[in-house]
């Protein structure tokens, strides 16, 4: 067990259960882990099912239904995980586990999730327990995160603007 200015680290608290607390960092950290294991994963699948492909000359239907119940358990996996994390925030500001389902609602998802990733907690001891203390690497990833969020956004919108722009340049 260790205490500190910034919060208490207990020795029983599992990022991975929906009890406890996260704070702006650690959601981050550990929505990037649980987006880099998800697209680790699917990748390894696909390029699973492409070398059986060029063994084959087409797929079966037990290798498109192992396919989808794959993406499917990794998806289930990713949710369920991620909800988790969005919970322990919501914990830090001391608000129910119950906000998480307006991830689910389209347009207002993208605006809790600003909300999640931008809003301070509570310093000391809410309803949810002590604050949780940050690590150097959740610190390291939850910026990595924050920076990767905008600038993929920004290069998505810009890919959206510009890739129509050049094919009717091409045409």
């Amino acid at each position: 067990m260790r205490s500190s200015v910034q919060g208490t680290c207990l020795a029983n608290d599992s990022p991975l259960r929906p009890e406890g607390r996260f704070g702006r960092l650690s959601f981050a950290a550990w929505s990037l882990l649980g987006s880099l294991f998800f697209l680790i994963a699917c990748s390894t699948i696909g390029f699973g099912l492409i070398q059986m492909s060029e063994k084959q000359s087409s797929y079966s239907n037990q290798t498109i239904l192992f396919m989808i119940c794959s993406i499917g358990t990794l998806t289930a996996i990713f949710v369920y995980y991620h909800f988790i994390f969005m919970i322990r925030r919501l914990h830090d500001c001391n608000q129910s586990g119950w906000l998480s389902l307006l991830y689910m609602v389209p347009l207002i998802n993208i605006v809790f999730m600003v909300y999640l990733l931008c809003a301070k907690g509570n310093t000391r001891l809410n309803d949810f327990g002590p604050t949780r203390y940050t690590c150097k690497w959740e610190r390291f990833f939850g910026w990595i995160y924050i920076i990767l969020v905008p600038v993929s956004l920004m290069i998505g919108l810009l890919s959206v603007l510009i890739i129509p722009t050049y094919q009717t340049y091409l045409q």
